[in-house]
């Protein structure tokens, strides 16, 4: 594949473009998502490698995450493929009723004869921007039977899994994190797919298994290579979807390591670093060494000051020191 470096927003554009190239019935909507040519073009500027090509299925929505939740889920039943782009992650929680009640239990409740075939594309995660548009609910989400949950952490991924997600027929939450849309990174010129449920291993290792997910990924490979300066040898995988998870893949990583760590976002309580370390101590708890470590954030609002939101958010050196941790157990 001939390969070049974009950013992870226009990786998630080109995901975009090529989708509604291939597919007359993919439709984008949300709030300023095509803006005229002076708009936002979307909050985070994604939908502005389709507002030239794609203008007329472009729908700028009113300030109503309801309405645009459920206009798409509208949409989906009566035969297209809408994707709606809510702002930040945290106004879903204005829509959860349609997202949970409708989207993801028609299929079920009809007899699988109505399929909801829609992506919900939100931007979640901490940037000092204060407790209502900085939180990661992936936990949430991934409580919900009838829900795809994915997180993407490199240009590559958001692409790959993009793509696969508006193909599918059932509803999907697909969540960006706001610290990673200028991040760059290598993506094919091809056309490529990326299956759900199918972990990423990064960096192979044999000491310790490390699995951190979206923007946690990148402070966990500095640990990765800083604890390689010490002869350390850490097994990075990024499990990439959340429903469905691939326990198997951390399962086998840590049947051979015999310790691990998880590193999620979201709080520590009931998120996926619970689920995750469950699944693994239920599959290979006779091979550990340690007991399992976790990294999340502390059960506390993200304040708009700096100096308390990082208190409260995982950062390397906590994700260090988790690893430390479970190398020294004797």
């Amino acid at each position: 594949m001939t390969m070049r470096e974009i950013t992870y927003r226009d990786a998630l554009g080109e995901a975009l473009h090529e989708e509604m190239a291939r597919d007359e019935r993919v439709i984008v909507l949300g709030e300023d998502v095509y803006g005229g040519p002076c708009g936002y073009q979307g909050c985070f500027g994604v939908t502005r490698s389709v507002v030239q090509d794609y203008a007329d299925r472009l729908l700028d929505t009113p300030i109503a995450e309801q309405v645009i939740v459920g206009a798409a889920i509208g949409a989906a039943m009566c035969g297209m493929r809408p994707v709606a782009e809510i702002m930040y992650e945290d106004f879903v929680a204005l829509a959860m009723d349609m997202l949970v009640n409708t989207a993801a239990k028609t299929h079920f409740m009809t007899g699988g004869t109505i399929c909801v075939p829609m992506v919900l594309r939100a931007a979640g995660g901490a940037t000092s921007i204060g407790p209502q548009h900085s939180q990661m609910w992936t936990s949430w989400f991934m409580h919900v039977p009838g829900l795809y949950v994915v997180l993407p952490s490199t240009p590559y991924d958001a692409k790959g899994l993009l793509k696969t997600a508006m193909r599918k027929n059932s509803p999907v939450v697909f969540i960006e994190h706001k610290k990673l849309y200028n991040f760059k990174g290598l993506v094919p010129e091809e056309e490529y797919l990326i299956p759900f449920g199918q972990a990423n291993t990064l960096r192979p290792g044999k000491d310790v298994t490390l699995i951190a997910m979206g923007y946690m990924l990148h402070l966990a490979q500095q640990v990765v290579d800083k604890l390689r300066e010490r002869d350390v040898s850490v097994e990075l995988i990024d499990p990439r979807t959340l429903c469905p998870l691939d326990v198997e893949s951390m399962v086998q990583s840590v049947r051979k390591t015999h310790k691990c760590v998880v590193v999620a976002e979201d709080v520590r309580t009931a998120g996926p670093t619970a689920e995750i370390a469950a699944a693994i101590a239920e599959n290979a708890f006779e091979y550990l060494d340690a007991p399992i470590g976790r990294v999340g954030a502390r059960q506390a609002f993200i304040a708009h000051n700096k100096g308390m939101a990082d208190y409260v958010l995982p950062d390397a050196a906590r994700i260090e020191q988790a690893v430390q941790h479970v190398l020294d157990w004797s």
